[in-house]
């Protein structure tokens, strides 16, 4: 893009002449406030900043030159040809560096960058004006090309831009404040993709603090952290096809099944390689493999502490340094496409950490975050809140959001914290908390945000679609804004998640006495768009794997997995696995060490790897599993109320042929336990977790099974069937 400054008009308040010494005195210590009443070119006169410099002169296009004098340390003066000196591009600087001479541009000679109506515009919440006018970004200003810069300080007594270009020195790159909108800018000729920066802000007591672009596109490799310009290149995106298709591939009644990813600890990265592209060329094709739709990556955006999982970040523009630049990750995405998957990004608009460097105190004071504790500080995680309630913290935000969508094509975004956010008690004992203009307990601020985020997404990403992580009963989470909801697409149910984990870790003999738990999740089933998550914070340290939540010896915990998997992938519901679930890793997740994919090795666990590809396929492959997830028509109760023998039947509806699931939660197997079923006829056995290709006993009804013309369970036709010990068996009516 080629912008062009607006004309220099003198500062009202410059007179011709010699310079105060207050004023200079500033400029020569860094404090100074307005630097372009200064420096540049002022009737006749050129003042630049140079500090370590040995010589500067004005070079004019006809190659003459004008020596400049150093009226006080690093401040050269002189007087120029008015004709020549009041545009950019009519003169070009000379400094002589201890390395060498510089040529370059005067960006004191550049006028004011940002439009009037941008800065109007983003004062009053516009989040494409959040996104397009602030940052650093490569740009050519009157045909010069340099780096713009602009960042929201309103209450900063002074703004200066650092970084490799300029020895990091805040005396040599002042910044121009825009009044009205509490925005710094300045245009910094010759800057290339690459450079290192940060900003110089001066609070008002004073301080001066070293703080990252918190629109950067790209950083340095942790634990540094300076933000890095990227190179503005337009990705070459191949996936076309993908993008039309999408949206058809994430509605309600599709088949949704997410492999939920750690980037870092999925499997070993060789340091002398991208990670992203070590994650290209396996993760698609496993994923694909093993019949999941999405893959969901854990959050990516940049963050400071790697222990933290990437849950309190602070660079919500950039993807993590850890796995390479960002068009390494764009590279990735465009493969997930190629093999018809499609990612998700867990995002977090929950809190953000206090790192000096971050958003915290931005410019001395709580700019992005509440000033009170009993708003802005969440005591679990002991971070930060976002102030939503201010205009410019919701622009930033949703241009976040729409970043990821736009700029790398991804599918979805999954929110994380969402309770958090929409209670002002979270986590508050009382007196700790702050009650809304209503005096009730909700956050009315971040109800308003997440549906006007959920509406932008809807009207500029129609294709895409927004997760929520919310672990309450709040009303209408996936309802439409228009009918008073939040307006996500899909919301975790987190609630089936805590009860039946609970059910399947009791020993079997008990599990009689918690059937309740097992059988909950249909009371509200249809209360909103669920995603059934076995998600990563299941299986971390405390919580143990998957497999050994399970009860007994380890054959008999690979069986309780095989049909507890089975019965989620029957249940109504979009489906999430974190990795290592698949393959029943025995170990806790650690994201310092990667999967144990050599468990592999042994048929058992080889064989609930294969269980879940097939659920999957299944999934896919029929109708009745995943048209009428959202409906209450695409489900019926066949037997619930079998506590003493911990055995469910009911059926899956669809366009396609009806499907029985029928689990038996205990160890015995039962001969001729009759199921009710709607229609006569042979229903194959599509799907036995018993299988001896699962790496279980075998046991099973040879294929199929046949109606008997006796009533049970309210339906005119029965099933005599052999329930497996600790199985889910799949039947499809063939007629």
């Amino acid at each position: 893009m080629n912008h062009r400054a607006v004309p220099f008009q003198q500062s009202p308040e410059f007179t011709p002449g010699e310079v105060a010494a207050p004023d200079l005195t500033a400029l020569a210590s860094g404090s100074h406030s307005d630097p372009f009443a200064i420096l540049g070119p002022h009737d006749g006169v050129v003042r630049v900043m140079a500090p370590g410099a040995s010589a500067v002169s004005l070079v004019y296009p006809d190659g003459a030159r004008a020596v400049l004098q150093e009226q006080v340390q690093g401040l050269y003066t002189g007087a120029a040809c008015a004709a020549r000196a009041g545009q950019p591009g009519s003169y070009q600087l000379a400094i002589q560096w201890p390395g060498g001479e510089q040529i370059t541009a005067d960006p004191y000679a550049f006028g004011p960058l940002l439009p009037d109506t941008g800065l109007e515009a983003l004062a009053g919440g516009d989040w494409q004006a959040a996104r397009d006018l602030l940052g650093a970004r490569l740009d050519s200003v009157d045909g010069i090309s340099g780096l713009r810069c602009a960042i929201w300080a309103p209450n900063a007594r002074r703004v200066a831009i650092v970084g490799d270009f300029n020895s990091w020195d805040g005396r040599r790159h002042p910044m121009r404040l825009r009044h009205a909108a509490g925005v710094w800018e300045l245009f910094i000729p010759g800057v290339s993709a690459g450079a290192r920066y940060k900003f110089a802000i001066t609070s008002g007591s004073g301080v001066i603090t070293f703080k990252a672009d918190p629109l950067a596109r790209r950083t340095e490799m942790p634990p540094a952290t300076a933000s890095v310009v990227d190179d503005p290149a337009p990705y070459p995106w191949t996936d076309d096809a993908w993008m039309q298709s999408r949206a058809g591939r994430q509605t309600p009644s599709s088949p949704i099944s997410i492999y939920e990813v750690h980037a870092g600890s999925w499997v070993a990265h060789d340091g002398g390689r991208c990670a992203w592209d070590q994650l290209a060329d396996k993760l698609p094709a496993y994923a694909l493999a093993m019949g999941f739709s999405h893959v969901e990556l854990m959050p990516i955006m940049e963050y400071p502490f790697g222990g933290s999982w990437g849950y309190q970040p602070l660079g919500l523009f950039a993807p993590s340094a850890r796995f390479g630049p960002p068009a390494a990750f764009a590279r990735f995405v465009d493969r997930c496409h190629a093999s018809g998957i499609g990612v998700i990004l867990d995002w977090v608009p929950a809190h953000f950490p206090d790192d000096a460097h971050g958003l915290a105190l931005m410019d001395g004071t709580a700019l992005y975050e509440y000033s009170d504790p009993r708003e802005g500080y969440h005591p679990d995680w002991h971070t930060l809140v976002y102030n939503l309630g201010r205009t410019e913290v919701k622009a930033f935000m949703i241009a976040s959001a729409m970043h990821w969508l736009d700029h790398f094509h991804i599918d979805g975004l999954r929110v994380d914290a969402v309770a958090s956010m929409l209670y002002r008690d979270y986590s508050r004992n009382p007196g700790e908390w702050i009650p809304n203009r209503y005096g009730g307990r909700e956050n009315l601020e971040a109800v308003e945000f997440l549906r006007e985020l959920n509406t932008t997404v809807r009207d500029r990403q129609p294709g895409a679609i927004v997760v929520a992580e919310e672990s309450t009963a709040w009303p209408g989470v996936t309802a439409p804004v228009s009918e008073g909801g939040l307006g996500f697409h899909y919301k975790w149910n987190m609630g089936w998640m805590h009860d039946t984990l609970r059910y399947v870790e009791e020993d079997p003999v008990y599990r009689k006495f918690h059937h309740h738990d097992i059988t909950f999740g249909m009371v509200y089933a249809y209360s909103e768009r669920f995603v059934l998550p076995l998600s990563h914070d299941e299986v971390v340290h405390g919580k143990g794997s998957l497999l050994n939540k399970m009860p007994g010896d380890h054959a008999a915990k690979l069986a309780n997995l095989r049909a507890y998997l089975g019965f989620m992938w029957a249940h109504p519901g979009k489906k999430l696995l974190f990795m290592g679930g698949e393959i029943a890793q025995p170990a806790e997740w650690n994201h310092d060490a990667v999967l144990d994919w050599n468990l592999l090795d042994n048929p058992g666990h080889k064989g609930v790897q294969r269980l879940v590809a097939d659920l999957n396929r299944i999934y896919q492959a029929s109708p009745a599993l995943h048209e009428h997830d959202a409906d209450p028509e695409g489900f019926a109760w066949v037997v619930f109320d079998d506590a003493d023998n911990s055995v469910l039947a009911f059926l899956r509806l669809g366009n396609g042929p009806a499907m029985l699931a029928v689990s038996n939660f205990t160890p015995v197997a039962r001969h001729g336990y009759r199921v009710g079923v709607p229609l006569a006829g042979r229903w194959s056995e599509t799907l036995n977790s018993d299988a001896g290709c699962y790496g279980g006993s075998g046991q099973g009804n040879q294929g199929a099974a046949h109606s008997l013309a006796e009533s049970a369970h309210g339906h005119p036709q029965c099933l005599p069937l052999m329930l497996p010990p600790l199985s889910t068996l799949l039947f499809t009516h063939e007629g």
